[in-house]
């Protein structure tokens, strides 16, 4: 099969096919890629639509970590803890390119936090089992500014260090998509969901539009999967006009700063804020990510924008932290995702909704699973998969995915290398530069990012608008807005170069992404 994706391709086999599919998946995020991932796999005709680019939504925009999630260890969630902890290990197994160890320090202002936090710390290893990374360990007030220098000295009296694992998000989910494709199956970004089929009163397939034609197609298929994460309750209603919503939204915020802030290789963890969430400090990309925040909304979007309560939340959280105050002005992006939490009771208090990933069948034999994290994107599809096949009558197959390598698998991954997060990909990209010399500049100043990264997205990744290879194929517009507009003109020049489109194409992809970028940087403070 190919290793490769190309939407031409994905658009000719839909239009071909004359048989049922026997699983169809709604939703190109980390949970509908890992469903589409597990039932290909096991041999499943499978395909999977999505409304816009793959991880457009939430899978593009979380803080970067796979965890076991300390918080819930907190709470007394151990069952959680204790998959998400087994999950984070196979994830750094089977894409070991993008997933890797980071190490996070606990700081301690009172004296009871030194035992207390040490002592859970222990706990989290302990549940990691075989699967765990490095064993934690208190620090005294010295190691600890020696790994930080940065972190507010006064009244500090240790801390703790722990490993959890962190990525690469979106990066990730093009390779899932990638993945998909290398086992025969079907997935295609900008397919909008426009209705379910069905017969009797049991739904046989979906209605989707190419949102870059206004085609309608129908797709029959033994069993779908409704996978749209913060969306689910759209396509419930589309099943069930009068469906109840399952789905309680929750918005995380993230910042991100210099690396002056942060200088070394360590992350801070602060485990108590004043909203009750713990609050991160991460290097990622040569940057710092701040976060995040847990705010009820009443919508869900596309495009969700950060509160201003928010921004100033996370920056008087790390100014306590640290000794040099972030402020507005230091602050080169500002994303949101939204959480798809399930409602639990009267679902006030999003800190108390389930994270838990859960999974509804419909009356119609819809399948819905919603919930749950990227850590357990894994686990998720295999469980869903696990009841779409009895839903479908399909004949009952193992998962594989445990054992199962994410495409772009490579170990011992060079972290100065700019292309490094391409994995097993590296070698076709510098083949791509040295027959053309030209893509290996770059594509501005203050971004690792190169010219062939562009080139690649488009051919290899199915990178549809700029906004594509800009946030999601590279991850220029959450590392630094500004930076990432002024980049705009030369990718989409790039772009219709190889897509053969126009230049009033390109005026219009230009337009657009400024006015989308624009909207990830803060507002400054009144003089």
């Amino acid at each position: 099969m190919k290793s490769y994706m190309d939407r031409q391709d994905m658009m000719d086999a839909l239009a071909n096919e004359k048989d049922l599919w026997d699983v169809a998946v709604i939703g190109g995020g980390a949970t509908g890629l890992g469903v589409a991932i597990d039932a290909v796999s096991r041999g499943y005709k499978t395909i999977l639509v999505e409304q816009d680019d793959f991880s457009k939504g939430t899978s593009s925009r979380s803080t970067k970590l796979v965890h076991g999630g300390v918080r819930y260890l907190k709470q007394g969630n151990l069952s959680l803890v204790l998959e998400a902890l087994h999950e984070r290990g196979i994830m750094m197994q089977n894409a070991p390119h993008l997933v890797s160890n980071q190490a996070f320090i606990v700081p301690n202002y009172d004296w009871w936090e030194g035992p207390f936090y040490g002592i859970g710390m222990k706990v989290y290893d302990m549940l990691a089992g075989k699967l765990g990374l490095r064993p934690s360990r208190n620090l005294s007030v010295r190691e600890v500014l020696q790994r930080i220098p940065t972190l507010e000295p006064k009244g500090l009296k240790g801390g703790v260090i722990y490993y959890d694992g962190q990525f690469d998000d979106s990066r990730l989910a093009v390779n899932m998509a990638q993945t998909i494709a290398e086992h025969g199956g079907i997935c295609i970004n900008y397919m909008e969901a426009v209705g379910l089929m069905k017969t009797k009163r049991v739904v046989g397939g979906v209605m989707a539009k190419d949102v870059e034609t206004g085609t309608v197609y129908e797709i029959p298929a033994r069993v779908v999967v409704n996978a749209t994460g913060a969306f689910v309750d759209g396509i419930l209603k589309m099943d069930d006009p009068q469906a109840k919503n399952i789905v309680s939204p929750s918005q995380g915020v993230h910042l991100i700063v210099d690396k002056k802030f942060l200088p070394g290789r360590s992350a801070v963890m602060v485990p108590h804020t004043d909203d009750g969430r713990v609050l991160f400090a991460v290097p990622w990309h040569n940057k710092v990510v701040l976060g995040t925040t847990d705010t009820k909304i009443d919508e869900v979007s596309l495009e969700p924008r950060a509160q201003e309560e928010e921004i100033d939340f996370i920056l008087k959280h790390a100014c306590r932290y640290l000794s040099q105050d972030p402020t507005r002005s230091d602050v080169q992006s500002v994303f949101a995702g939204i959480r798809p939490l399930i409602k639990m009771g009267d679902g006030k208090n999003t800190a108390e909704l389930s994270r838990d990933h859960n999974l509804f069948i419909s009356p119609s034999g819809l399948v819905t699973i919603t919930g749950g994290k990227w850590t357990t994107y894994r686990k998720m599809g295999e469980d869903t998969v696990n009841q779409a096949a009895v839903v479908a009558g399909l004949e009952r197959r193992p998962c594989v995915t445990e054992n199962m390598r994410i495409h772009g698998w490579l170990k011992n991954i060079n972290p100065a290398d700019p292309l490094g997060h391409y994995g097993s990909d590296i070698l076709r990209i510098r083949r791509l530069i040295a027959e053309e010399p030209a893509l290996g500049e770059r594509l501005h100043k203050e971004l690792p990012y190169l010219k062939a990264e562009v080139v690649w997205g488009v051919r290899y990744e199915m990178a549809r608008t700029v906004e594509d290879v800009l946030s999601r194929r590279t991850r220029a517009l959450l590392l630094n807005a500004r930076a990432s507009m002024e980049m705009a003109p030369v990718v989409a020049e790039m772009m219709a170069d190889e897509m053969n489109k126009n230049k009033a194409w390109q005026k219009k992809q230009v337009t657009a992404y400024r006015k989308l970028a624009a909207g990830y940087l803060p507002k400054m403070e009144k003089a």
